[in-house]
């Protein structure tokens, strides 16, 4: 990591809003467009246009002119839509500079490209015009908000309700077989793996293999060709992006928002050395975090970081932004690795870095959802909870402390007779992880997981205690080692009736803890019918059955499926699970939900019972206190040992009686909410939840 002493001398972000930065890339007239390009230590650019059909036929080159802000500018009536076109640049050599005038370079602001191959990239102009027939964005409250993760091309790669042409692509999750599955699951937002443009590293096209998940970006304003139809490929980049905006609306009319996961912390050019397509023939010395000599400070493991302390890559990422948020309708963003856009000209992160603020204060951003995820690999790098009001945090904390509790914890017990820690810990995740994010942020701020696209899928996660990841090419080096999981007794598949039945009751307890947490819930794609991917844990590198979704479920799985969508609607029905704000000792504070900890006996918790590992029994009393939503109080019984125990009800004031709403024991959800007297004991199986509602 550079000291801030021997960092270069490129000044914070005070011009990020500069009129100067308005307006780059094409904009189109009456008479032709006119492109505008950024690079402070170019000499000369070209505008190089191309054959429709031939990307190596040049057919005509316009010089661009330099004005006084660093902008380079050419209008032309060669510029219209459809027109391909590429940049060349020339400038002076030496440390940092990578100039060459023979490489075709992409338009960073390019609407739509075309490709001849991995470096090989041609810009292309779009009208973006498209009638959105009065559909507006869901805008789903926070408290409200279900995040689904999944990935574009795996949904529905081999859904049997979606017409194999629409499979794995744009058209295929607007189609109403896969929206009827995300709206009777009873999530509200999908939240879609990287779709901007991106490219597959050689060293996996060596390996027969490809970048699946997509975070090797090469355009920040382009979807992805290969997700579209093959008539939408046919016709062009207008057409995809048609048949992407189709789909935001689809799933906008069906009340369900669309977030993107965005990568604006690295490129697909990797470190020096890499591919030359855009940024680093542009402008490398501005675009890239550099030592004096041009070595690459690289904070994402992925051979680059981008540079937003310049105000041109800040306002590159701001202004992409704008674009899928206003042009594209898009409802949220999830930020991969956003510690590096919130590093300074001396590669420290701030929460007040000039991006992170103005990503905030943009009116044109006012109603999207911003995510972080909050960390990368430099110095520093993992800042969960400071990111700041105005933005949720995935919340590495939760996942990690509920799959300890369920999981790791059970397993040391197996061994050691006692688990190695109490409930304390984890009951402080289940309610909001208020010893993470800050009052004025409340519980909202928490993006809370269990799974994600990186990692063990849920079934994985109760299947295996290691990873298996020889498929990837690298020896099984790749990928976590802390898993956090337990198999329950067999590695991988296994006949044995016990151990199954072990591992479904741990998904319900994991999936139980998850929906029923205060904070906002992010569900992975398949975790909801108990999706493998055999053990690997880091398969961004598989397109193929390992990693799309199956639609073709056992009993079992359906079961499962079965729980998440009563467990939603348990959320969606009782506030008092959901508070937007932390509570107050004392206090009134509206859409907060004020909590009560009681042990197995009825008593209140003592300091004791919190941290005693033997003791990992919690019954929580959470009553919401009303502010737009009739008042509801709930009561949720938390057993962490494998030995059954009887429960005794609290005796809390204004409760007469508590009514069953949930069993993680059942093997499918029962609805028949039978009733229980104050005092009166339960008998509860080992390692299980239980909700109630109190009356």
């Amino acid at each position: 990591m550079l000291s801030p002493e021997a960092a270069p001398a490129i000044a914070p972000a005070p011009g990020l809003h500069s009129p100067a930065l308005d307006d780059l890339g094409v904009r189109l007239g009456p008479d032709g467009g006119t492109l505008r390009v950024w690079s402070a230590n170019a000499d000369a650019i070209e505008l190089v246009f191309f054959d429709q059909s031939d990307l190596d036929w040049i057919t005509d080159t316009v010089p661009l002119l330099r004005t006084a802000d660093e902008v380079w500018t050419a209008t032309t009536p060669l510029l219209r839509p459809g027109a391909r076109y590429a940049l060349r640049v020339d400038g002076p050599h030496g440390p940092g500079n990578t100039f060459n005038r023979g490489t075709l370079l992409v338009d960073p602001y390019s609407r739509g490209l075309v490709s001849g191959g991995y470096e090989d990239w041609r810009s292309v102009v779009v009208d973006g015009g498209f009638d959105w027939g009065g559909v507006q964005k869901p805008r789903i409250p926070l408290d409200r908000t279900v995040i689904y993760e999944g990935h574009l091309k795996g949904l529905t790669k081999r859904h049997p309700g979606v017409p194999p042409k629409l499979h794995g692509t744009y058209a295929g999750l607007g189609h109403p077989a896969m929206i009827e599955h995300l709206v009777s699951l009873g999530i509200t937002s999908v939240e879609l793996l990287p779709i901007h443009a991106f490219a597959t590293e050689p060293r996996l096209l060596q390996h027969g293999l490809s970048n699946y998940w997509g975070y090797n970006t090469v355009n920040f304003f382009t979807p992805h060709a290969a997700y579209a139809t093959e008539d939408a490929r046919r016709e062009g980049p207008e057409a995809i992006l048609r048949e992407f905006k189709g789909m935001v609306r689809l799933l906008h009319e069906a009340g369900l928002e669309v977030i993107l996961d965005v990568v604006f912390n690295h490129t697909s050019e990797e470190g020096i050395g890499g591919p030359r397509t855009s940024f680093r023939g542009i402008d490398n010395r501005h675009y890239y975090r550099q030592q004096e000599d041009g070595a690459y400070i690289d904070v994402t493991g992925c051979g680059n970081s981008v540079n937003t302390s310049t105000d041109a890559a800040a306002r590159l990422v701001l202004d992409s932004l704008r674009y899928w948020a206003n042009d594209v309708q898009i409802d949220g963003f999830r930020f991969d690795l956003a510690v590096t856009l919130g590093r300074d000209a001396a590669h420290t992160f701030t929460p007040q870095h000039p991006l992170l603020q103005a990503i905030l204060d943009d009116p044109a951003l006012a109603d999207v959802k911003k995510i972080a995820e909050p960390w990368d690999v430099g110095m520093g790098g993992w800042q969960t909870g400071t990111f700041g009001a105005g933005w949720h945090e995935w919340n590495d904390r939760y996942r990690d402390r509920v799959r300890n509790f369920w999981l790791s914890d059970v397993d040391y017990a197996r061994r050691a007779s006692t688990a190695p820690v109490g409930i304390g810990g984890f009951a402080t995740r289940l309610a909001g992880s208020s010893n993470t994010f800050a009052d004025e942020r409340g519980p909202l701020a928490s993006i809370n997981f269990v799974t994600a696209h990186d990692g063990f899928t849920l079934r994985d996660l109760v299947s295996y205690d290691v990873k298996h990841n020889l498929g990837n090419g690298e020896q099984n080096r790749d990928g976590a080692d802390t898993n956090r999981s337990f198999n329950h007794g067999a590695e991988g598949p296994t006949d044995d009736p016990g151990v199954l039945a072990t591992r479904r009751k741990a998904m319900r307890n994991l999936l139980g803890t998850l929906l029923l947490s205060a904070g906002i819930p992010m569900l992975t794609a398949g975790d909801e019918f108990g999706r493998t991917q055999r053990g690997n844990n880091n398969a961004y590198c598989h397109d193929s059955a390992l990693t799309w979704l199956s639609w073709d479920h056992a009993p079992w799985q359906r079961d499962l499926q079965a729980h998440v969508t009563a467990l939603l609607r348990l959320r969606r029905e009782n506030p008092a699970l959901r508070p937007g704000r932390f509570a107050r000792l004392g206090e009134h504070t509206p859409s907060a939900s004020l909590m009560e900890w009681y042990d197995e006996h009825g008593e209140t918790m003592s300091s004791e019972r919190w941290t005693n590992p033997a003791h990992r029994t919690l019954q929580y009393v959470a009553t919401s206190t009303p502010e737009f939503e009739d008042a509801n109080r709930i009561l949720l019984i938390v057993h962490g040992n494998e030995q059954p125990i009887d429960v005794t009800l609290p005796l809390i004031d204004g409760v007469s009686r508590y009514v069953s709403l949930w069993s993680s024991a059942d093997e499918r959800p029962t609805v028949d909410e039978s009733m229980f007297a104050a005092g009166d004991v339960l008998g509860v199986t080992s390692t299980s939840m239980r909700l109630f509602r109190a009356e």
